[in-house]
């Protein structure tokens, strides 16, 4: 790592220890009575904690500098007894030890039983600060400081969960949870204890097979995605789950530049979804002859699945000017071909009646395999009888055409079905792009407001995240439990993306009262609590977007968020549903995000302290819905925030990876 990102990961430990020191190998050596003769020995000031007048013995950084590891040991100073860790680490292609030191209470007896339970802790408190919260992975962390950087022999594959953030927009956010610990579980199962599994974006999990060949690196990726396909994750709405798969072999090379290359191969399985790609792989470019089919280089595919070779022939004769012909003898071989190239198919043409498996086992296995929604049908049989024809449709063909046939009219069919589904392919593409620029300005909109807080308020950037967060999850529930407020999911939306301008009216405080650290006078106070009024004015200002909902929503917000459901708020007095929906939920959001947080004015409260002060009373009156829902969801909170932080910030990942109230309970 750089000196850069070795100073801020110290200054996240400070939180923890009470000295965290960086030490070049001339120190180490030196202290340790064995000093390099390539070094000058002058002293240094990052060993001025506590001065040895003789070489330390058992020195645990020497250790860790000589093993290039970990170590740990206890060491009396000054007539107190500290628990000292010592880690190897490279810093700009030099070595150091980074040393860490925790004063223990001078009450506790540390006999062979306690010592051991100590480094139980400490392992713990390692444990969770590289595990992901809610899939019990390895997180993006460990993958930062402990692998992208190793050089070895391994199967490199990235794993993405196909139309994740439809389960999100659809289900909730609890269905998006459940798919991604359904992944993380199925991917488990069907690897080696000594492979490493680690959560690395949003929906995208990193697998690292230690020293497998190519052949048991396909059959673990292809075992893995049919696997996913067997896997209902939600009891609620019983959806199927599947993954896109990109994987490499790698031969001596880091770690950080296969998974880039993994993560390529990632990009072209997506483009199908439920399939694996590895590097050369034949799979591979027929996903790169699909690309140039878009393009319109090539002609489009059709297969031509029949067991009569008159017919094959026949209908190959009328398509192989205008389009690539595939043929198939019987249902098995149709299905092979399918697996084969996949969505590389445009369309196939399926007689009813074959050996092996019949047309019927073939709309089967694709629907099955989900490629019925990318792959149409059209059924030219034999059999005219309307139970055929209405079990076709009913398992997913686009059309039927009886034998015998007019060769011009199964033609234009033909032709008038590809168009279609190449349109609808186009239109879905364009949606896809759309939603994700209409994300990603959401994204941009609340890191800019997150910025603007952090640096006009001196609260952290996360705020804004949180009260994002917070907002989805409370009115998801809300939803759940009564229809009393009508809040459709596009509502939801809306008002969770308002939530981050409730603060706006801030930046006219002035900056002595905003972060003073002491309590507020009754005068500062009443110019604190204009802020309300100012945030609502300053969007009044925006005369052109008045009637735009997104603008109406934040308007609400702004002036009503301080308002409480007594009466007892602010500005304006406001009492029970007099307040909008939108300012009552963003409000509890607020207060909660409040107590859980660091101020200059205060000390942060665990998550369950926050929640018990809420509940009690201690914080103002809020509606009792809102407080069910509040309660309902404080598992899932806790989670939540912790992962969105982590995504907002990965390289503070570690502040967020144990609570107030765990790192009181560890004691370290």
């Amino acid at each position: 790592m750089t000196m850069e990102e070795i100073k801020d990961k110290m200054e996240h430990l400070k939180d923890i220890f009470d000295v965290v020191r960086l030490v070049d190998d001339r120190i180490v050596c030196l202290l340790a009575g064995e000093p390099r003769a390539d070094r000058p020995q002058e002293p240094c000031e990052c060993y001025s904690f506590w001065e040895k007048k003789q070489p330390c013995e058992n020195c645990i950084a020497y250790k860790a500098l000589q093993e290039k590891g970990k170590g740990s040991k206890l060491e009396f100073m000054d007539s107190g007894v500290y628990q000292v860790l010592a880690d190897y680490v490279e810093v700009d292609g030099r070595p150091y030890v980074l040393e860490m030191l925790k004063k223990l209470d001078e009450n506790t007896f540390l006999d062979t039983y306690g010592y051991e339970k100590l480094m139980e802790r400490m392992e713990l408190y390692s444990e969770k600060l590289y595990r992901d919260a809610l899939t019990g992975t390895y997180n993006r962390r460990f993958y930062e400081d402990e692998v992208k950087n190793r050089v070895e022999s391994a199967g490199v594959a990235v794993i993405d969960v196909d139309d994740f953030k439809i389960y999100n927009d659809t289900y909730g956010h609890h269905v998006g949870d459940k798919a991604l610990v359904a992944t993380a579980n199925v991917i488990r199962r069907n690897i080696r204890k000594t492979d490493l599994l680690i959560r690395y974006g949003g929906d995208e999990f990193l697998l690292i097979l230690q020293k497998v060949s190519r052949w048991v690196l396909s059959k673990k990726l292809h075992q893995i995605c049919e696997k996913m396909r067997e896997t209902m994750f939600s009891d609620e709405v019983r959806i199927p789950l599947s993954v896109s798969i990109g994987g490499v072999l790698t031969e001596k090379d880091r770690i950080e530049d296969a998974v880039r290359r993994a993560d390529k191969m990632m990009y072209y399985a997506k483009k199908r979804k439920n399939t694996v790609i590895i590097e050369g792989d034949k799979e591979l470019e027929r996903t790169e002859q699909d690309e140039s089919l878009e393009a319109g280089n090539i002609k489009e595919q059709i297969l031509i699945a029949d067991d009569s070779e008159m017919n094959r022939e026949l209908l190959s004769e009328m398509f192989h000017n205008d389009l690539r012909i595939l043929e198939a003898r019987n249902g098995r071989e149709c299905i092979n071909m399918l697996e084969q190239y996949g969505t590389g198919i445009s369309l196939v043409l399926l007689d009813i009646v074959m050996p092996e498996v019949d047309g019927f086992g073939v709309l089967s296995y694709m629907n099955a395999n989900r490629w019925i929604d990318d792959i149409p049908v059209i059924m030219i049989s034999s059999e005219t009888s309307e139970a055929h024809i209405r079990r076709a449709y009913d398992m997913g063909a686009s059309d039927y055409v009886s034998r015998p046939f007019d060769a011009k009219v199964v033609h234009r069919r033909v032709s008038n079905t590809l168009k279609l589904y190449a349109k609808q392919r186009r239109l879905l593409r364009l949606l896809e792009k759309q939603l994700y620029e209409k994300e990603k300005n959401n994204r941009i909109m609340v890191s800019i407001l997150s910025q603007i807080v952090e640096f006009r308020n001196g609260e952290s950037g996360l705020h804004v995240i949180h009260i994002n967060l917070l907002t989805s999850l409370i009115l998801e529930r809300l939803q759940e439990k009564t229809d009393r407020y009508g809040i459709s999911r596009q509502e939801q939306e809306l008002i969770a993306t308002a939530s981050t301008l409730h603060d706006i009216g801030k930046i006219a405080i002035d900056e002595k009262i905003l972060n003073k650290p002491g309590k507020l006078t009754r005068e500062e106070f009443e110019i604190m609590k204009t802020h309300t009024v100012i945030g609502a004015n300053m969007l009044e200002t925006v005369e052109q977007y008045q009637n735009e909902p997104l603008i109406e929503r934040a308007h609400e917000i702004c002036r009503w968020h301080h308002e409480r459901y007594d009466g007892r708020g602010y500005p304006d007095g406001l009492k029970g549903d007099e307040i909008p929906i939108s300012a009552q939920v963003v409000a509890l959001a607020d207060v909660y995000d409040a107590l859980v947080s660091k101020r200059v004015y205060k000390p942060a409260y665990s998550h369950e302290k926050a929640i018990e002060m809420i509940l009690n009373g201690e914080c103002g009156a809020f509606n009792p819905l809102l407080l069910e829902c509040l309660t309902d969801i404080k598992d899932q909170l806790r989670k939540e925030m912790q992962l969105r932080s982590r995504e907002a910030y990965p390289e503070r990942a570690d502040i967020h990876a144990l609570t107030q109230a765990e790192l009181d309970d560890a004691d370290i």
